[in-house]
């Protein structure tokens, strides 16, 4: 292999790693990881096909990474349906009906929102847009009926579920629409935050699993080196970002979130119309 291959392999690594460090950091952050990778993406070069393909795979790897942090919940809500718990039941039947609304909206018109929406700008405008309605959330008064993950009702379940439909418009941010609407539904941040982690594991999987399905043409072990390098960037900064996470919101509320979407949003819609960046609008 000559110098020149070896620099462009190099500088391929490198840019696996930094979208694996956005993905982990963001994903579970209200901060939209989609909107973060467009952007990145756009700015790296790495948007194409190839690139969608590889947003895919270290998404699985921040999957996996909160899957591990809640191991021992998994294992006790598993363990309760072998024994036929009521407790178990109720959860996962809440986890699946907040699941719906993104599924079934995300079936029937995610393409056309993917061909309209994907692009830097609509990312910028709708961070903002999120970054007030959090600012709202947070000086209303919050009354809390709901403590734990635990102790939703069908109906609370559901509810978040059309919040986190909210996320299919890029830049929206799932795990933001998912807590910021629970806080609105009458959930703590702890049952917000943790119910919206647990949310994650079959909306992503599922997503995960269907992009990888229609993308399959794209699948090359040519790339298994680049995979491998996002991957475990994105697991490692996952799962530190979901800790600091959990630690955070113990003592603090949201507007920090607000603030970096505003001043983000900002970032992008200002390099593009000073044209200080070209941002690539599909």
């Amino acid at each position: 292999m000559d110098d020149g291959h070896q620099i462009m392999d190099t500088i391929l690594l490198l840019k696996a790693a930094i979208l694996g460090v956005v993905e982990g950091l963001t994903e579970f952050l209200p901060i939209s990881s989609t909107g973060h990778l467009i952007v990145a993406g756009s700015l790296l070069d790495f948007n194409d096909e190839r690139g969608k393909l590889f947003e895919i795979v270290i998404q699985s790897a921040a999957i996996l990474a909160v899957m591990w942090e809640y191991r021992a919940k998994l294992g006790a809500v598993i363990g309760g349906l072998l024994q036929k718990q009521e407790a178990a039941r109720r959860f996962v039947f809440n986890v699946a009906i907040a699941f719906l609304p993104l599924a079934l909206i995300g079936l029937v018109f995610g393409k056309h929102i993917k061909a309209a929406l994907f692009n830097p700008i609509t990312v910028a405008t709708t961070s903002i847009v999120g970054a007030l309605f959090i600012l709202w959330a947070e000086k209303r008064k919050h009354t809390v009926n709901v403590q734990t993950a635990d102790d939703l009702s069908w109906k609370d379940a559901l509810k978040v579920g059309f919040a986190q439909a909210l996320a299919l418009i890029p830049g929206t941010s799932r795990s933001g629409a998912t807590i910021i609407g629970g806080l609105f539904f009458g959930l703590s941040r702890r049952a917000a935050t943790e119910f919206t982690f647990f949310l994650a594991m079959p909306t992503l999987i599922a997503a995960t699993v269907y992009e990888l399905y229609k993308e399959r043409a794209l699948l090359s072990i040519d790339d298994l080196g680049m995979w491998s390098v996002g991957f475990i960037a994105s697991f490692i900064s996952a799962f530190l970002c979901v800790r600091w996470l959990l630690r955070y919101i113990s003592s603090h509320d949201f507007t920090v979130f607000a603030w970096y979407r505003i001043v983000f949003g900002l970032v992008v819609l200002g390099t593009y119309y000073s044209g200080l960046v070209s941002w690539s609008i599909t």
